[in-house]
């Protein structure tokens, strides 16, 4: 098994992370066309070969040629020659698309529990006071180990609550 996964070159000096040393947190930052893309491929396509799952958030669609097994290209054969990449090959990786609405993609499935109060209140922009009733509403089903699998469930409990407030009243 290989010890590290060459992410750079520059001039005749590789850069590369040593394996023992990665673990599930990362940040690439920098300016727009410095190679934060490129990078992230790289990393997913050595990690994808070791058999390691790798999860990228992919707002703008740039990682999606992850997939299909590239193709000659002018530049890429140059970049190839360039970096004398004798052992290059084209391949594919296995990709699964993650879609929150299920159109283009594995439709993105959770429970409202999973969600828990604070993101639920974000999505549904409530205000303090509701966030805490909310937050209220979470707690009574916790503690009563009920589990809230979608909006008819919490719509149900929020009912609940409200026909019982008397009981979750603090002295």
């Amino acid at each position: 098994m290989q010890d590290t996964i060459p992410v750079a070159r520059s001039g005749n000096n590789d850069i590369s992370l040593v394996l023992k040393m990665a673990n599930r947190h990362g940040l690439i930052a920098g300016a727009t066309g410095t190679g934060k893309t490129v990078s992230l491929r790289v990393l997913a396509e050595h990690f994808s070969s070791l058999g390691v799952p790798v999860f990228m958030a992919d707002v703008k669609g740039d990682l999606s040629g992850l997939a299909i097994k590239g193709g000659e290209n002018t530049k890429v054969t140059g970049r190839i020659r360039q970096f004398g990449l004798a052992d290059f090959k084209f391949e594919g990786f296995p990709v699964i698309f993650w879609d929150p609405f299920g159109a283009q993609g594995h439709p993105v499935r959770t429970t409202v529990s999973e969600m828990g109060p604070l993101l639920l209140s974000r999505i549904l922009n409530l205000n303090e006071i509701q966030g805490g009733v909310l937050t209220l509403i979470f707690r009574v089903a916790d503690d009563n180990g009920l589990l809230l699998l979608d909006l008819k469930d919490l719509r149900a409990m929020a009912q609940f609550v409200g026909e019982n407030a008397e009981q979750f009243k603090v002295a």
